[in-house]
């Protein structure tokens, strides 16, 4: 049995589900989200609380109706409040602006690097050096941090590069001199 599937799932107020064969649209104040489900799941909402069913039959079937639970507890969590991820540049002379709903990044490389967001994500620089991620689908959101990150991740020595906002960064020692005798 899965212990995540068991869990029901609140709706909030403004939030609109509709489930129709094995498709669920949610719909709330920041946009809309659908989803298709595996074939050993099922969706019962009533009373603004969603419950998904899956058939313990099959090891498949089990990690499919957790996974179809988190799934949905994402989606109704993004149209309704959204997910935001922020990244920070470290280093001298590092920078970030938005132009025209594209991120242009000043790093240590001899062009500037230009990151066009995919659809349904939107970049905001309130100093250029804070890049702020937001969307309402939870791995669009991820997966543009981490495609942002990699452009420049941070180094082991000095630190600089982009990293998310808490991130430790573990630093190595530099080259160390050995004393001979």
């Amino acid at each position: 049995m899965s212990r995540i599937g068991k869990k029901t799932i609140t709706v909030p107020k403004g939030t609109k589900v509709n489930v129709s064969g094995n498709k669920i649209a949610i719909e709330g104040s920041k946009g809309k989200l659908d989803h298709t489900m595996p074939a050993g799941v099922n969706v019962d909402v009533k009373d603004d609380c969603i419950t998904v069913k899956g058939n313990a039959d099959s090891r498949l079937d089990r990690m499919a109706w957790g996974t179809t639970r988190a799934i949905i507890a994402n989606m109704v969590k993004g149209v309704s409040e959204g997910y935001t991820k922020q990244l920070e540049i470290v280093g001298v002379g590092y920078r970030a602006q938005v132009q025209a709903n594209k991120l242009n990044l000043q790093l240590r490389f001899t062009h500037p690097v230009i990151y066009t967001p995919p659809q349904g994500v939107s970049i905001e620089v309130p100093k250029p050096t804070q890049i702020v991620i937001k969307g309402i689908d939870k791995a669009k959101v991820g997966h543009a941090a981490a495609e942002i990150r990699a452009i420049l991740p941070p180094e082991p020595y000095k630190g600089k590069g982009i990293r998310y906002v808490g991130e430790y960064v573990r630093k190595k020692l530099g080259k160390a001199v050995s004393k001979e005798k």
